[in-house]
């Protein structure tokens, strides 16, 4: 029997091409050492930075320091389960979370594991948890308003569609309530919505939950938890992926506003896992990289250009101070990094000042460009207008007789104060707020007495849309300012409520 051998060699040729090896030649690692949330891996010599392992239990992990003789890995999971000597394997991937349409409605942890109960989310799409930030040419200026709902805000300090708006005050001074206001405010706006909850007690993420539900913003609203139980390397990364979920809107077209809350409580964490790793400590204990690590986060945060589709992501990241110290290095990082900032102030808050702005401090670098034309000329020295009345009423409690300018300068800005304070999740409608403003600044509720102008404007905003709704839906429907019409009928307005206002309140 005779052997054809360019026949053999031919299929032993084909039967190599086609050869598919069963054998897992995956890098393998052993744990050296573990405990509070990091570990120590010997082995893995070919492993990239922020590429994921995988430990036994299911539980994942990510290099985080390459060092020369071990791999430093925060461990994003139950890290009690591991132990010395236990298997690590390399993935070749970097840390991925589950975006898309299947996220919102959603309360997940930073991986995209379910803490609602609501079984797994169903989705075939996933991003990179850390992803470069789009460069100068992929963005565009920032002129479409993403309205607050809250008068002082959208008056005073503008939000625009890709912004970054920092929240700052001391703990208990309403930061979290403007986020959520903001969140409710985008209903039937087309606005996705994100809510990172870093630190926070689990109840309190829970009445944030309860209350975004009861108001219909959880159908286009996903909640983030890094709950002040989970390991720090949970906390660290949390934001990064409730921006990565964002992203994906983002780059598809859409809009979406994204809420950190809160910054500094990343910034403790990841001091934590620095300092476990035997990172060189700095200026308040924190690494040198601490800024990076904000910067990175909130420079994801843009105004896309139209060729890339023209999505934005706006933040409103949040940083609690200590006694009102701004000048503290994790403020004063973010502070430089945003695009402006809201400072609440402690004693304007006990005074019933809600939100508690202090309007000196607090500034939109992005100023008018954010509003729409007749807010932007009601609005204009509102401002400017509170910040001098502030000082005014300093200098009038020395109780030296004031002349009568100054005294009514004092009477009208008292009002103004009273008119801009406004009730948790009661998001008010930019039109309604032009109106109402107009009314103050005008000098329409001079006769007005201070403890009932909360009840005018309420009364007012009523009778208006019934009365006058075609006027409404034309201011509604501009593209510039307001003219001399308009302002003439809405001046005729306001008398005209005025006088049954003052009728049925002449006791």
């Amino acid at each position: 029997m005779k052997f054809k051998t360019d026949e053999i060699a031919s299929v032993i040729q084909k039967e190599i091409e086609h050869f598919e090896s069963q054998i897992d030649v995956r890098e393998v690692g052993r744990v050296v050492e573990v405990g509070d949330g990091i570990a120590q891996v010997f082995g893995l010599s070919g492993v990239m930075s922020g590429e994921m392992l995988e430990f036994p239990h299911n539980v994942i992990g990510l290099a985080f320091n390459l060092e020369e003789n071990c791999v430093g890995v925060i461990l994003l999971g139950d890290y009690l389960q591991i132990e010395e000597g236990d298997e690590v394997r390399a993935t070749g991937k970097l840390l991925q979370t589950p975006v898309g349409d299947a996220v919102l409605g959603r309360v997940l942890d930073p991986l995209g594991n379910p803490l609602d109960g609501k079984g797994p989310v169903l989705t075939t799409e996933y991003r990179m948890v850390e992803s470069p930030a789009p460069g100068v040419a992929d963005r565009q200026p920032v002129r479409e308003s993403l309205q607050t709902g809250i008068k002082a805000i959208d008056a005073m300090t503008p939000i625009g569609r890709g912004q970054r708006e920092l929240i700052i005050g001391d703990r208990k001074t309403g930061k979290t309530q403007i986020g959520i206001d903001t969140i409710i405010n985008q209903k039937g706006k087309d606005v996705k919505c994100f809510y990172v909850a870093v630190g926070q007690k689990d109840s309190t993420v829970a009445g944030v939950v309860e209350t975004l539900r009861q108001h219909g913003a959880m159908d286009y609203t996903t909640v983030i938890v890094a709950g002040a139980s989970s390991p720090a390397p949970l906390q660290y990364i949390a934001p990064y992926a409730g921006t990565a979920m964002a992203e994906f809107f983002m780059y598809n077209g859409q809009h979406a506003l994204i809420v950190y809350d809160d910054l500094s409580k990343q910034a403790v964490a990841y001091r934590q896992i620095s300092l476990l790793m035997r990172r060189p400590p700095g200026r308040e204990a924190y690494p040198g990289d601490v800024f990076y690590c904000h910067s990175r986060l909130l420079e994801r945060s843009a105004k896309l250009s139209d060729e890339l589709g023209g999505g934005s992501l706006t933040s409103l990241p949040i940083v609690e101070t200590q006694e009102g110290e701004v000048s503290a290095y994790i403020p004063t990082n973010v502070i430089s990094i945003t695009d402006g900032q809201i400072y609440l102030q402690p004693d304007l808050f006990f005074r019933g000042q809600r939100p508690a702005m202090n309007v000196g401090i607090s500034v939109s670098r992005v100023g008018g460009s954010a509003q729409i034309p007749a807010m932007k000329q009601v609005a204009g020295g509102l401002r400017l207008d509170l910040a001098a009345f502030r000082e005014l009423e300093a200098f009038a409690q020395l109780g030296s007789d004031l002349d009568p300018a100054t005294q009514q300068r004092l009477d009208r800005g008292y009002r103004m104060n009273r008119l801009l304070i406004q009730g948790v999740c009661k998001p008010l409608d930019v039109i309604d707020q032009v109106l109402v403003i107009y009314a103050g600044t005008k000098g329409f509720l001079d006769k007005v007495p201070v403890n009932l102008v909360g009840k005018w404007e309420k009364e007012f905003i009523s009778w208006f849309h019934e009365t006058k709704q075609p006027l409404w839906d034309r201011i509604k429907g501009l593209d510039a300012k307001m003219g001399s019409e308009e302002m003439e009928q809405i001046e005729a307005a306001i008398m005209q409520f005025n006088e049954k206002f003052a009728s049925l309140h002449a006791d």
